[in-house]
């Protein structure tokens, strides 16, 4: 199975120390789509961004239509608040749940074969494997990947929820969907095997990380919904070991969401939402959701 949890973390999780993005510019002309869509009812409108977790300083300037409609909403709605994530309870919390109690440690939850991997992955980016003794595999798992994408350049502080969180404060609403809390309690509530097949794929991807995180800022800036959809969520989706995962981190979140999108659209108000990019795609996903209660869906 390739191309598989790496790109779900890339396009959909976000916990203390991660906060989304998207690439973008407008190019390719006025009729060229965007990943973003208008949800209509008949008393209000949503606009849904996808995005992507990290980024690059050239996906600014974002395109027209994307800051046209921003500029409508009174309200903007966010996984989390990325105001919140230096907030000293909370990262409290989240080392409490990244950790193991008591004398456990990372080695005895794992294979050999999963830790063998794990260290040589650490040694190749300069990190000790001995400082992680007591880290959660899901908690490596994301330490690792980011890392990576530092690497090849990627940042979160391009994110395009810290954008426009900057640019709402003070002048809109801010709504959180989930909140951090909410994720952090998700990713700890992985069992024990899911947490390892989560490190494991997420190591084993790691090689094609570089082409295929291109792939996926193409898709975006193309409003390629189809091919997100097949990087992002088909591949792993079709490895029934990978469903319960996905379960938990995309299919139960994209309908937790799509409520609450809906309770918006029963109100008067606009709000623009910003979400992760494989949220969106799919059967499963809250575009789709939202088209089957009834309500108006354009992507723009």
């Amino acid at each position: 199975m390739r191309k598989a949890i790496a790109n779900v973390i890339f396009l959909v999780t976000v916990s203390a120390f991660f906060v989304s993005s998207a690439f973008a510019g407008e190019k390719g002309g006025a009729t060229q789509k965007s990943f973003l869509w208008q949800v209509r009812s008949k008393s209000a409108t949503v606009f849904i961004l996808g995005s992507i977790h990290m980024a690059k300083p050239d996906m600014y300037p974002l395109a027209q239509r994307i800051e046209e409609s921003f500029t409508k909403a009174g309200a903007l709605a966010l996984e989390a608040d990325p105001a919140k994530a230096g907030d000293q309870n909370l990262l409290s919390t989240m080392l409490a749940a990244a950790l193991y109690p008591d004398n456990q440690t990372l080695k005895e939850h794992l294979s050999p074969k999963s830790y063998e991997l794990a260290s040589r992955e650490m040694e190749q980016l300069g990190l000790p494997m001995e400082s992680f003794n007591k880290s959660r595999p899901w908690f490596l798992a994301m330490t690792i990947e980011v890392l990576e994408l530092q690497h090849l350049g990627y940042d979160p502080a391009y994110g395009i929820d810290v954008y426009f969180a900057g640019k709402a404060q003070g002048n809109k609403r801010i709504i959180e969907l989930e909140s951090f809390d909410y994720q952090i309690r998700l990713l700890n509530g992985f069992s024990d095997h899911e947490q390892e097949l989560f490190l494991l794929y997420t190591l084993q991807d790691l090689k094609q990380l570089k082409d295929e995180t291109g792939e996926l800022m193409t898709a975006w800036r193309d409003g390629d919904a189809k091919a997100m959809e097949d990087l992002a969520i088909k591949t792993p989706a079709e490895s029934p070991e990978m469903r319960p995962i996905l379960d938990k981190l995309i299919y139960r979140r994209n309908r937790e969401m799509a409520a609450k999108i809906g309770g918006f659209l029963q109100g008067k108000e606009t709000v623009f939402v910003v979400v992760g990019a494989a949220h969106l795609v799919g059967k499963e996903g809250v575009i789709e959701l939202l088209r089957g209660k009834g309500f108006t869906v354009e992507q723009m």
